[in-house]
């Protein structure tokens, strides 16, 4: 059985451009609300100010095994050391004004262990029932017949997205990435 990962392998496979999100720059949210790690039901098109939603397809957990192949399927690993990415981050993104949440198909429970393991000071949004994957139309992967979104990140303004990225690819880097677009990027 493979663990969490700590640090990312050398030759992981690096996802390609799909399109499969292509449509979602310019959307609204729908008003859906989502189970999060905090207790309470969030709905993103409720959000005010800016928010960064990292979407991700599910962090390991403790004594369960990966889904089959998970390393070579391009885009899944790595989803562990996102997350810590953004929990080091957490502190400069807090303080240009922008909100951080995960957002995954895991239930809320296994989202609670990862939160509290990793130390996240960010909520994790359960999305298990898959009304937003379906309602946004999220790209999605199956491992061993597991519905899950596809690594992306939206940033959004008043519920509204206005950039995303997709793919995502090295993952454990993504934080910074996303940091230097804010910054860049920031309201004056």
């Amino acid at each position: 059985m493979i663990g969490p990962l700590t640090e990312l392998p050398t030759n992981l496979p690096i996802p390609e451009d799909d399109g499969g999100a292509a449509h979602l720059l310019g959307m609204r949210l729908p008003s859906l609300a989502l189970r999060s790690t905090s207790g309470n039901l969030i709905d993103l098109a409720g959000l005010r100010g800016q928010s960064v939603i990292f979407a991700y397809p599910m962090t390991g957990e403790p004594g369960r095994p990966l889904p089959t192949g998970w390393i070579s399927i391009p885009g899944a690993a790595g989803c562990t050391l996102e997350s810590c990415g953004f929990r080091d981050h957490f502190e400069e993104i807090k303080d240009l004004g922008v909100s951080v949440f995960g957002l995954s198909t895991q239930g809320t429970e296994a989202q609670e262990e990862a939160k509290n393991r990793l130390h996240l000071p960010f909520d994790l949004l359960s999305d298990e029932s898959l009304k937003l994957a379906m309602t946004l139309k999220l790209p999605m992967m199956n491992p061993d017949g597991r519905p899950m979104i596809k690594r992306l990140t939206l940033i959004c303004s008043e519920g509204v997205i206005d950039h995303v990225f997709y793919p995502i690819f090295p993952p454990d880097k993504h934080a910074e990435e996303v940091m230097a677009w804010l910054n860049k990027n920031k309201e004056a």
